[in-house]
């Protein structure tokens, strides 16, 4: 919105001609989202609570758990105008992908604030049924992912990229569909499963946006995607307007969610910033990466698997609780050196997922 102002403006005096520079409006939606979220936060906090939207605790999880019952939730949903605010500011509002990022998060998480709705306000623990809240999750996953296959100008933005060898790329025509609808859903999942913690799940999401842009800026650049045998991808460059707002938006999310927390996530946030993230991934052509850089989640959501199987197949417990955050906590880990550990290992495997630019 304001680089077409920048842009009328130009005519008249050359100095807004700064505006068209990605990496300045990167950082302007960074501070942005930030500035958006801190301003916003307080009243936000205090309207949750004056609402009564407050967060229920299992009493069978950890009993340090028990004070933090009635913390108001569904927090994210700042996350997400403060995403949308700034990105609508500095975003080139021309280019389909912010659309189509918009378009995801905003589905993901309108499911999220149903299910936070009904286990916050109707008191139903269950929240919205499983069945409903994965038909709307696929709704969301597929109809961008038809609309990214339909939008691909080139073979190589349907193939599924391998780090570490150049040359190993596999094309997938329609079956792009299918993986890209998995990684968005697995993604917005994985994500939602790691909120469990002050602070866990957002800094985490945090380092994995900043690397997507790096991504992102460098496969919008014909120049660097050939010098660095990544797929160029026409347009995607923008997509780093909206990862800076995503920087943004959770540091100042963090600002009031850092231990002893203040707010929490819920859903609302979690399953949308997850989705984000997935669908950021796909258009980059950097699915397997994410995969890499997102370890945390993954190794949240794998725990949760083999708990629940081996439950159901032998009847015996791998973890004392999953997520695997509680299997710590019970193991007598005070929450907070699980969350910073926990941001250390995401630390190491973004700078890992990084290394695949060099090493092919």
């Amino acid at each position: 919105m304001l680089l077409w102002l920048a842009e009328f403006l130009t005519q008249y005096y050359k100095a807004f001609h700064v505006f068209s520079y990605l990496t300045l409006r990167a950082m302007l939606s960074i501070l942005t989202a930030l500035g958006i979220a801190l301003w916003f936060g307080p009243w936000m906090i205090e309207h949750l609570r004056t609402l009564k939207f407050g967060q229920a605790v299992r009493t069978d999880g950890p009993q340090t758990h028990l004070v933090k019952s009635g913390t108001p939730t569904m927090g994210g949903a700042l996350i997400l105008v403060a995403i949308a605010v700034s990105t609508l500011l500095w975003a080139n509002l021309k280019n389909p992908y912010i659309w189509i990022v918009l378009g995801v998060m905003v589905v993901f998480g309108a499911v999220g604030w149903v299910d936070d709705y009904r286990k916050v306000v109707e008191k139903n623990p269950r929240g919205l049924p499983a069945k409903w809240k994965y038909l709307w999750q696929s709704v969301g996953g597929i109809l961008a992912a038809v609309c990214l296959f339909f939008l691909a100008k080139t073979p190589i933005e349907t193939s599924l990229i391998f780090p570490f060898f150049k040359s190993l790329v596999i094309p997938l025509g329609v079956f792009y569909i299918l993986l890209t609808y998995l990684v968005i859903v697995g993604s917005s999942n994985a994500v939602n499963l790691t909120d469990g913690l002050d602070g866990l799940a957002i800094m985490p999401t945090v380092m994995v946006a900043g690397a997507l842009a790096i991504f992102a800026y460098l496969s919008g650049n014909i120049k660097f995607a050939e010098y660095l045998h990544i797929p160029y991808v026409s347009g995607c460059g923008e997509l780093i307007v909206i990862c800076g707002s995503i920087i943004g938006a959770g540091l100042g999310f963090l600002w009031f969610n850092a231990y002893p927390a203040q707010v929490f996530m819920g859903d609302v946030g979690a399953l949308a910033l997850g989705a984000v993230l997935g669908v950021i991934a796909v258009i980059v052509r950097q699915e397997i990466v994410l995969f890499i850089m997102g370890g945390v989640f993954v190794m949240e959501t794998v725990s949760v698997m083999l708990q629940v199987g081996s439950f159901k197949l032998t009847g015996k417990r791998i973890f004392r609780m999953a997520p695997i955050h509680h299997h710590y906590e019970l193991k007598g880990w005070p929450e907070t050196k699980v969350v910073v550990r926990f941001w250390i290992i995401s630390f190491m495997l973004v700078l890992l997922g990084l290394t695949t630019l060099k090493i092919r």
